[in-house]
This record gives C-alpha cells, sequence and structure tokens, in this order.
C-alpha cells in the first residue's frame, strides 16, 4: 500500500488539501475495505488500487472547496462515494448517505463501524421517498441521472439557501438548458486523471 499511500498523499496536496496522518490511514483502510467486499457486494467496476485511490478518494475530495453549511447529504452514495472520504476529512460536518440499494448500505455502514466515523448516517431510501427531519446545506451527487430530473427529486431535500451539487463527466449544452435554475459549471482536476470532470452548481433559492 506504500505507493497507494504516495498517490493520496501527492494528490491530497495537489489539490491544497491539509489532511493529517490519521485521516490518510482511514482513507487507505476504506479502500482496502471497498477491495474486500467488492465481489460479494459488486461495489465499483474499478479493481486495481492506484486507480481506486484517484478515481474514488482524490475525485471525492476534489469538492470539499465548494460544500456549503453543515448538512451534507450524498445522494446515490453506492459504495460510499464521494461521502465516505469526505466525513472522513471533515469531520466537523455532518454527513447523511443515501441509496436505494441495500447490499450498497449494509457496507457502507460496515464502513463506517470499522473505521470509526462519528459523523455519518445511513439512509436506505429512494431520494423521492426520503423524508428527512431538517433540511441539508448541500446535496452532493455523482450524477445518477439528468440534472433536471435530480433536481425534480431532490429539492424538497435542501434548506432554502442550499446548493446542489452534481459530480459529471462531459457536461451536454442540452443537458444544463433544461435546468431553469441558477448553475455554474466548474471544471475539476483529479489529480493523475486525465478525463474530463466537471462540478455543476446549482442554487436552490433560483429553484
Amino acid at each position: 500500500m506504500e505507493d497507494c499511500r504516495k498517490i493520496l498523499v501527492d494528490g491530497i496536496a495537489a489539490l491544497n488539501l491539509s489532511v493529517d496522518e490519521q485521516k490518510v490511514d482511514q482513507l487507505l483502510g476504506f479502500v482496502k475495505l471497498i477491495e474486500k467486499w467488492n465481489k460479494a457486494y459488486n461495489l465499483t467496476a474499478i479493481k486495481d488500487k492506484p486507480n481506486m485511490i484517484r478515481l474514488h478518494l482524490l475525485d471525492s475530495l476534489t469538492v470539499i472547496p465548494y460544500l456549503e453549511g453543515n448538512r451534507i447529504i450524498d445522494i446515490g452514495t453506492g459504495a460510499g462515494l464521494p461521502g465516505i472520504p469526505l466525513a472522513i476529512c471533515l469531520p466537523q460536518l455532518a454527513f447523511t448517505l443515501l441509496d436505494s440499494n441495500a447490499k450498497k448500505t449494509r457496507f457502507v455502514q460496515q464502513v463506517v463501524l470499522e473505521l470509526k466515523l462519528t459523523n455519518v448516517q445511513i439512509r436506505h431510501s429512494r431520494v423521492e421517498d426520503f423524508q428527512p427531519e431538517q433540511p441539508f446545506s448541500t446535496l452532493l451527487t455523482r450524477a445518477f441521472a439528468e440534472l433536471s430530473d435530480m433536481v425534480e427529486s431532490s429539492r424538497h431535500l435542501l434548506s432554502e439557501n442550499g446548493v446542489l451539487l452534481a459530480m459529471k463527466g462531459r457536461c451536454a449544452e442540452s443537458e444544463l438548458a433544461q435546468v431553469t435554475a441558477k448553475k455554474t459549471v466548474i471544471p475539476i482536476q483529479i489529480p493523475g486523471v486525465g478525463a474530463e470532470r466537471n462540478l455543476v452548481c446549482i442554487q436552490l433559492g433560483n429553484l
């Protein structure tokens, strides 16, 4: 895992983030858990650890500068991405990880227990059906659907001045045009990854 540690530490530095040694250990522990459970739970198509570091951990951490408030929900979290890496690095924030796949929420619950994360709640539900006790300041997703559909299905989860952050690859103009709210497309560079990545920020106040 030393090569993986170097990729992770160098990537964190390239993102201008400050992450202590304990959190680095937790992030690497998360990758080990994904690798261990992947065959049984079909968590990810990425099999080799160096690419897990780049495409799972570093990809997740790129959104840190754009998070708003202290209540974050990760919709369609799957294997816990980007929610678990963010929760590890930002223990002062409260994260809810939501997914409709029971196998995956069971895995993420195991991760929370093994990594002793106290700022994470797991919820097994479809986004349309989930009714939180309090709204969230940031809704975060790895773009599980068309942007307009995501806005429609999740807007009830956001606080009045909340922001929806959709992590996407290429952004088609036609897809963006369907969202009438104020939106900003921010190009994201993942250290060591050449593929195009964008973060679409949608302001709830303009919905």
